[in-house]
């Protein structure tokens, strides 16, 4: 043992993100004076974050202690795992170590940032294990919904931690990549200390269905489809692509990808030797046109109705190079994120306006679930028989219904514990408890800012979008408090001006009485007099109409 193991608090294991919620997937482990993390993923906001790009995990605890952190250890490329890194790399710059796809992702995310040389990355493959101060990692290959994806078994002096990522047995893999069962067996064998384990499909029961079964939908609708394909995807899924790749060569179609971040990633993996596409099929937007409709197939991102997406262009007859219309075909492949249902459902209703026919998760089996189901949760805790565990990767019901599980299982309800996000979960002398919360929270990404934008803007943002907002100028002689000009009253959102007039001059009205029964001193205070015309116009909204603006009072001096 080092010396500087001899003294310690044992093991700790801290979420900082992905437990109690879906994405934001973060973990920290800690022994001594060693720290790694398990993946760094984003959020993407839920409806009253009004105007949020992304949401990623305070990281104030990593911050304090970064001369502790011997590296990030990723599980897959999803965003939800490794998104949040070209915020987080501005204050810590551990060495990254993943699977050479996860890399590549994680790279060319990077480089948007200008920070592809901020950091040493480390590529392994499974199996391949690496030291990290008191730390060892084992990387075990995982079937998911994106190539190498890894569950991770992570020894410590206190014992060795399996943390599954996301994972499902698939036994027809695309690539035919099965997840590594005998590993899981192996380290069932020697002993788990604790089984940290995904629970995001806990509520469906049975088997989560093969990928294969997606490509099996396309070889089905392919050949019924009278003019061109338009199949949208996360692009992240490069066995999706490879399917739809697959089923349009079959039935003499060419290729077009469509969307920066599918154009960028298919051509990592092709470069890594993940995706075949040959040369002699891929076209560009202007031989598209060219090409009779019954020769395109066209593979694209905007899946999830984003507003500026190609897609959503095309659905509203917006896109200057792409026309769809009747006889085409647009094929959803992808899962409707929550939050996403109604956009992705104006999507819809649009394509069908203009005449396309579309197929989607809830009328074909055009996707299928990267995550494990019941039955085969079962199997992982038989194969790894943890003493304890802990689920994470889920909402709380989800951690809930996941450890009902496991005690169904033959585990003992004291060893089994659902923690939320801060939970410093203890591991010393073969006992597990939580002795400790940390800080930790979302941190919302606005554009360029990070972390500027608070709970109390979304509230006054919420509120501006529910109420609308009233500007209120006034033009105050700095001498002698008199009023030069106004109150001019604008309304946005509030009331439509030029058929309220007369609601607002009577506002007006009350402003000025108000304002004319203040004495000098009063006037001559800026905070005061906006104070007082909030006060009077709130009032006056409330009672006469029941509405609750944004009253913003501008005073000017003159």
């Amino acid at each position: 043992m080092r010396p500087d193991l001899a003294t310690h608090d044992g093991l700790r294991i801290i979420p900082l993100g992905g437990v109690g919620e879906i994405g934001m997937n973060m973990t920290v482990f800690e022994y001594g004076d060693d720290i790694i993390v398990v993946d760094c993923g984003l959020m993407f906001p839920e409806s009253y974050m009004l105007g949020i790009d992304i949401v990623i995990p305070d990281i104030s605890y990593l911050r304090e202690r970064k001369e502790k952190i011997r590296g990030i250890v990723f599980t897959h490329g999803h965003e939800d795992h490794i998104g949040a890194l070209p915020y987080i790399l501005r204050d810590i710059t551990p060495p990254l170590y993943g699977t050479a796809l996860t890399l590549g992702f994680i790279r060319e995310k990077l480089k948007e940032f200008n920070l592809e040389n901020a950091v040493e990355f480390g590529v392994v493959k499974p199996r391949d294990k690496v030291r990290l101060g008191a730390f060892e990692v084992e990387f075990i290959r995982v079937t998911h919904s994106i190539v190498d994806g890894c569950g991770l078994a992570i020894r410590s002096p206190e014992g060795v931690v399996i943390h599954t990522g996301d994972f499902k047995l698939d036994q027809t893999p695309v690539d035919g990549e099965l997840t590594d069962l005998a590993t899981f067996a192996r380290y069932g064998e020697e002993g788990v200390l604790a089984l940290l384990a995904d629970s995001t499909n806990i509520e469906t029961s049975g088997f989560t269905l093969s990928e294969k079964y997606v490509g099996e939908a396309f070889d089905e609708i392919f050949p019924k489809c009278p003019g061109r394909i338009v199949v949208a995807a996360f692009s992240s899924n490069i066995h999706r692509v490879q399917q739809v790749v697959n089923t349009a060569i079959r039935f003499g179609r060419k290729v077009l990808l469509n969307g920066r971040s599918m154009i960028a990633n298919v051509q990592i993996a092709r470069e890594l030797g993940y995706i075949k596409i040959p040369d002699s099929i891929m076209i560009d937007l202007r031989e598209m046109n060219r090409l009779d409709p019954r020769e395109v197939c066209m593979i694209t991102t905007g899946s999830q109705g984003e507003p500026m997406s190609a897609l959503s262009r095309i659905a509203m007859n917006d896109h200057k190079q792409i026309k769809l219309g009747p006889g085409d075909t647009v094929i959803l492949s992808s899962k409707f994120i929550p939050g996403n249902e109604r956009t992705i459902s104006a999507l819809i209703n649009n394509l069908y306006r203009i005449g396309v026919e579309v197929f989607y998760e809830k009328v074909s089996e055009v996707h299928v679930s990267g995550h494990a189901s019941r039955q085969e949760l079962k199997i992982m805790h038989n194969l790894v028989r943890p003493r304890f565990f802990v689920p994470i990767h889920g909402e709380y019901r989800h951690l809930v219904r996941h450890r009902s599980l496991a005690l169904r299982l033959g585990m003992p309800p004291e060893n089994c514990l659902v923690i939320e996000n801060g939970d410093v979960l203890n591991f010393n002398n073969g006992a597990m408890a939580v002795s400790d919360k940390v800080e930790t929270g979302r941190v919302f990404v606005d554009g360029k800012g990070v972390g500027d934008v608070g709970n109390i803007v979304l509230k006054d943002r919420k509120h501006m979008s529910e109420d609308g907002m009233v500007v209120v100028i006034i033009v105050i002689n700095q001498a002698s408090g008199e009023i030069i000009y106004g109150p001019d009253i604008l309304s946005r959102g509030f009331v439509f001006e030029d058929e309220s007039q007369e609601y607002l001059d009577e506002a007006k009205k009350l402003v000025l009485d108000t304002l004319a029964a203040l004495n000098t001193s009063v006037l001559s205070d800026w905070n005061e007099v906006k104070l007082e015309v909030r006060r009077i116009l709130r009032r006056f909204f409330n009672k006469t109409i029941e509405r609750r603006p944004v009253i913003l009072p501008m005073i000017i001096e003159m």
